[in-house]
């Protein structure tokens, strides 16, 4: 049996660690040619590497995802040397510490938006062309649980990712034509480095995981599961959906 994402080409925004890295090296894995975008170039090539060294596929193109220009001339390239881009996993995002809604500045909300929205915006644009060409395409946003249920000090990121839900049901009405799957995947708290620096203290991560339904937080590559199925076959007739693998956290907030 063929691995069932072998002879796709996925691009990952955001790809250097956390979420990101576990998005690439699972669909490498299942046989996916793997575009590590990431800002910091050292560690895209570190995901690379390991890609690589697992037997997988993988090449990097750093730099700012949220720089309309430099992706667009960056993933042009991309689609020059592959042929085709498949599927796009919009990653890109950047937390805070939780402030008060009226001491959130116009440079930190922009900021916020420019990152976990514009990017994926933007980004996304620039490979629907060639995905209507081959009329396929898997489009994956993710989003966050707070998306759906709010979050205490946190009004900045919250607009941001529920801005990826409205982006995802826009952009699925408008694609299905073309074949174009596009879905988000909103998790909990997802025990990753920006998680526990969000939250100040290992402490105060642990005390969130106490308080989810199944009584741990998720980890990365539980989230890189959700993504490999929306961009599987086996995901061919969803669109405009939202998964939350959260272990429940969705269903009592925080």
């Amino acid at each position: 049996m063929s691995a069932p994402l072998e002879g796709r080409v996925a691009l990952v925004t955001g790809a250097g660690s956390g979420m990101g890295r576990a998005h690439c090296e699972l669909m490498a894995e299942r046989g996916a040619h793997v575009i590590v975008q990431e800002l910091l170039p050292e560690r895209a090539q570190e995901v690379v590497a390991a890609i690589r060294s697992s037997g997988g596929s993988a090449e990097a193109v750093p730099g700012d995802a949220s720089n309309v220009t430099l992706m667009r001339e960056r993933i042009g390239q991309a689609l020059a040397r592959n042929g085709h881009i498949d599927i796009i996993v919009n990653n890109a995002g950047i937390a805070s510490r939780v402030k008060p809604f009226e001491e959130i500045d116009e440079d930190f909300f922009d900021r916020m938006l420019d990152v976990n929205l514009k990017a994926a915006f933007f980004c996304t644009q620039a490979v629907v062309p060639a995905m209507k060409r081959a009329r396929w395409g898997r489009i994956i946003n993710i989003s966050s649980m707070f998306a759906m249920v709010g979050s205490q000090s946190g009004a900045h990121y919250t607009t941001a990712k529920g801005g990826m839900l409205g982006l995802t049901k826009a952009l699925a009405r408008e694609l299905a034509p073309w074949n174009i799957t596009v879905n988000a995947v909103a998790p909990g708290l997802v025990k990753t480095s920006m998680t526990i620096e969000s939250l100040k203290t290992d402490d105060a991560f642990e005390a969130r995981a106490r308080g989810v339904p199944m009584g741990r937080l998720a980890s990365p590559r539980e989230i890189a599961a959700s993504v490999a199925f929306l961009a599987s076959d086996d995901a061919s007739l969803m669109t405009g959906m939202t998964l939350s693998p959260s272990g429940g956290e969705a269903l009592v907030g925080f």
